[in-house]
């Protein structure tokens, strides 16, 4: 709550300060609300041309507009106009500064007029901005609650971003990469490729794969190419690659996933482990403070509880290999107590209780959540829930397939988040994505197939999530 002071209760020497630190989003606002894009003043961008990306300067202006933050809420506060301000820049802000931001009070004139040294300078004492200010002072007394200002979403997809980080550690993944025949798969591939994620084997229909390269204008001379066809056969050969040790993931390409994964599966020759197979949708939420993973939203379709066991599991695990250190599972249904009349609310509470008994190894797990429930921590309190994983779910165990498919995608359409796909329980990671997924899905799923791998291999997650406090 805000609260000025009018002109009469202004004195000569009265101070006011408040502090802000600048991040990334600070920029991206400045951004668009000036209609300033000078590359320097963005980040990830390389706006020196030296091939590496360059840390961003604040715009001058930006550090000068928060001594309007200062004069418009503190002092006078509430219900000031501006008359005029001088600004000297004597030095740049960067990402991560802490500047203070200050006014002091040296002159009260007729007709309600003040008049204020400002001052904008990091803890240190360096001087970023510095000038003086006129303002009319406000007549009467004006409170203001600003909690009801709307809030600003940035269409930020930071957690992939760290994620591609981390793995450039890494040395590529060999990968058999099943009927990239179609430009998306194939031009995800060879993005992958470039960016030293994976080390592709394309295993398909030459005379398709090659069409498909002249479409995108891809040279094929760098990568492996074994002709095979039909897409069946394809598949096939790509189990094959794993057993024989030539490749350690599988990466589906312009086929149907049932096509791919009825040769992973099989119980001869295939790449069946002791857990079923589940997939996970990684989601790249603007605004969470991690990652969101889904599961089961792409093959069980109906899964009983042990199917749900090994789902949960298979979460875990991945949700340890990017980082996050005890990931917190929220069981979805419909409601969040129990009722006998929907099953999944039975499930719900017994995968918890097998949490408990550690039958479920390396995570939190609570059920039944409702949606809101498990990733909203007031919507939980509203309920009276006390647990440890409601409003802060990691992980999110759908009921069936068509809850999953459905929440991925409004989530990908409306919340504008990127996704990931990775099925884990097979003998090596399978890169499952669709068949209109665009480069930077498949780019992000390689992503995650390689932190899955070495994290199989070391049991060290290479990246560190943050998380929300209270936790």
């Amino acid at each position: 709550m805000a609260r000025n002071k009018t002109y009469d209760e202004i004195s000569v020497g009265d101070c006011a300060t408040l502090t802000r630190t600048l991040n990334a989003n600070d920029l991206f606002v400045f951004a668009h609300a000036s209609g300033n894009v000078n590359p320097m003043h963005l980040p990830g961008v390389d706006w020196t041309g030296d091939g590496k990306v360059d840390e961003p300067i604040a715009p001058s202006m930006w550090a000068g507009a928060l001594i309007s933050a200062v004069l418009g809420n503190v002092l006078p506060g509430p219900g000031t106009v501006y008359r005029s301000q001088t600004l000297n820049f004597r030095d740049r802000a960067h990402l991560g500064d802490r500047l203070e931001v200050s006014a002091r009070v040296t002159a009260k004139k007729s007709d309600g007029i003040v008049e204020l040294k400002t001052q904008v300078k990091r803890e240190d004492g360096d001087v970023i901005a510095e000038g003086d200010a006129i303002v009319t002072a406000p007549e009467r007394t004006i409170t203001f609650d600003a909690s009801s200002l709307p809030g600003i979403l940035i269409e930020r997809h930071q957690h992939f971003d760290r994620l591609l980080e981390a793995a450039e550690t890494l040395a590529p993944l060999p990968t058999a990469v099943v009927a990239p025949d179609d430009p998306n798969s194939l031009g995800g591939t060879a993005l992958a490729a470039r960016e030293g994620l994976i080390d592709p084997v394309l295993v398909g229909a030459r005379s398709r794969i090659e069409v498909a390269a002249s479409e995108i204008g891809l040279d094929l001379s760098p990568f492996e190419l074994i002709d095979v066809d039909p897409e069946d056969a394809a598949a096939a050969r790509a189990v094959a690659l794993v057993h024989e040790g030539r490749v350690r993931a599988v990466m589906k390409g312009h086929l149907h996933t049932e096509d791919l994964l009825r040769h992973i599966v099989k119980r001869d020759g295939g790449l069946r482990m002791k857990r079923r197979l589940s997939h996970c949708f990684v989601m790249d939420i603007p605004g969470r403070a991690s990652p969101v993973i889904i599961s089961d939203a792409a093959i069980n379709i109906s899964p009983d509880l042990q199917a749900k066991v090994d789902i949960v599991q298979n979460a875990i695990d991945i949700a340890r290999s990017l980082g996050i250190a005890t990931p917190k599972v929220g069981i979805l249904s419909a409601i969040e107590t129990v009722n006998p009349a929907i099953p999944s609310t039975l499930d719900a509470a017994v995968l918890s209780k097998m949490a408990e008994r550690g039958q479920i190894k390396g995570g939190i797990v609570d059920g039944p959540l409702a949606m809101d429930n498990a990733i909203d921590i007031q919507a939980a309190k509203s309920k009276g829930i006390t647990s440890l994983v409601a409003g802060h779910a990691d992980v999110l165990v759908v009921p069936n397939l068509e809850a999953g498919n459905m929440l991925a995608k409004e989530l990908t359409f409306i919340a504008h988040a990127e996704a990931a796909g990775l099925v884990a329980g097979a003998k090596v990671p399978v890169m499952l994505t669709s068949r209109a997924d665009n480069d930077r899905a498949r780019l992000c799923s390689c992503v995650l197939a390689l932190l899955y791998d070495h994290w199989q291999k070391t049991g060290e997650a290479l990246v560190r999530q943050s998380q929300e406090s209270g936790a």
